[in-house]
């Protein structure tokens, strides 16, 4: 018996409202789950401040985490039953330890907190795998190399490209997990899609994974789902007004600290934070149980400006937005002159979004030539051609790429309506105080 099947001596599985049953065979991979550094996902939202929005949407990484660990053990199960020659065997556990690892690093709010602070939370991850950890002691007690190995396929380096699409391409064990958890959670019906029918016709193929060509148009359906989450819950614009006043506290709460404001209320983490020496502990601490905890506290500050925003945050008294065709300049540079007039800090109570740049991504085919950017999907033909599904289907050439975002400037609706007379006509106009 190699290390690789070291079974548990009576399997544990976990019920989930997504996929029905989460089957753990594994002792490592339970190992992991009894981890303190996983367990903390139970304390970090998987979509951040979209609960602000879809009251639903409750879920936490933990759960998302198991998902992709599950659809990933699916896969590798549906490979190993065909006996796929591609598939190499022995890379089945560091498939699913890479699964149920790749969020380990997210912090409370995560987008919010690396805009703000310059950070990312794939190095967390790779710092927590590496580090003095309980993740760490787990993966070296099975192989000492482990830890690095899942590193790897974090940073997108390991040996087998393989392995690491199965976590982190444009069809991944991620991305199918969140959109199907995703949409459950907020309740919307057009993240669904054939999650069975997309494993069954998933291939290993020269070193990558592609998709048998009579299976186009369940990844039609999957690609759709994709496109209309996109644009329905991960870019709504109550949520985006969210993650504004949100990343405006941190920012305000670091450029507070930087000046050499004395909080009333500070915990040690968020000092490290605020100063930039994180450590691995520190960060780890983090949750947003202690995050709101300090919103509640900072609403109390003399700080008018921080206090304003934490309150907003608490309690839902989000920025009000205008939607607009293009940028206009000219027009930013008006209304900020008002704003200031009027008394109102515009590098605080005024921002213009465009919700394109965001963590998810609609399909886009793809040439490898940006950094980052993951693979096409590619059909799979009876004579063994490979050929880039966007080029197969007219369904996913009219979507690919559609940049059909507005621009949306936000502002708080209260102070701006009761100065309104002081604005000039046709900015009174543009906002809609006549």
């Amino acid at each position: 018996m190699t290390r690789q099947q070291r079974p548990l001596a009576e399997e544990k599985v976990f019920k989930d409202p997504v996929h029905k049953y989460i089957y753990v065979q594994d002792q490592t991979i339970w190992n992991l789950i009894n981890t303190k550094e996983l367990q903390r996902l139970r304390r970090i939202r998987q979509l951040g401040t979209s609960y602000l929005t879809f009251h639903g949407a409750e879920h936490s990484r933990f759960s998302h985490s198991l998902g992709v660990y599950e659809i990933t053990r699916k896969i590798i199960s549906q490979f190993e039953r065909s006996g796929y020659a591609d598939w190499p065997k022995e890379e089945k556990l560091v498939s699913l330890c890479a699964a149920l690892l790749h969020d380990i690093g997210h912090g409370p709010f995560s987008h919010s907190i690396e805009e703000v602070f310059d950070t990312h939370h794939e190095d967390w991850t790779c710092r927590i795998l590496l580090e003095d950890t309980e993740v760490n002691a787990v993966l070296r007690e099975f192989d000492p190399s482990f830890p690095e190995r899942i590193a790897a396929v974090i940073r997108k380096t390991y040996h087998q490209p393989i392995v690491i699409s199965l976590v982190s391409s444009q069809m991944d064990a991620d991305r199918m997990d969140y959109l199907l958890r995703d949409a459950y959670y907020t309740g919307v019906n057009y993240g669904t899609f054939d999650l069975d029918r997309i494993l069954r016709v998933l291939r290993p193929h020269q070193g990558r994974i592609v998709v048998k060509e009579s299976g186009m148009h369940a990844v039609e359906d999957y690609l759709m789902s994709r496109y209309q989450m996109y644009w329905q819950v991960y870019f709504h614009p109550v949520t985006r007004s969210s993650e504004i006043i949100l990343r405006q506290i941190f920012r305000r709460a670091k450029e507070l600290y930087g000046g050499g404001y004395s909080f009333q209320w500070i915990i040690e983490p968020l000092r490290q934070l605020l100063e930039g020496t994180l450590n691995v502990d520190g960060y780890l601490s983090l949750d947003e149980a202690l995050v709101q905890t300090a919103f509640t506290q900072w609403t109390y500050e003399p700080d008018e400006l921080l206090s304003d925003l934490c309150k907003r945050f608490l309690h839902r008294k989000l920025y009000k937005y205008v939607a607009m065709d293009n940028a206009d300049d000219e027009l930013w540079e008006e209304i900020r002159e008002q704003f200031i007039a009027i008394g109102l800090n515009p590098d605080y109570h005024l921002e213009i979004d465009f919700p394109y740049d965001m963590p998810y991504d609609v399909y886009r085919p793809g040439t490898r030539a940006v950094e980052n950017e993951k693979p096409p999907i590619l059909l799979l033909d009876n004579e063994d051609r490979l050929s880039e599904i966007s080029a197969k289907s007219d369904i996913i050439r009219s979507i690919t790429g559609l940049h059909q975002g507005k621009y949306h400037l936000y502002y708080p609706e209260e102070p701006v309506r009761e100065s309104a007379h002081k604005l000039k006509p046709h900015i009174r106009e543009f906002f809609g105080f006549m």
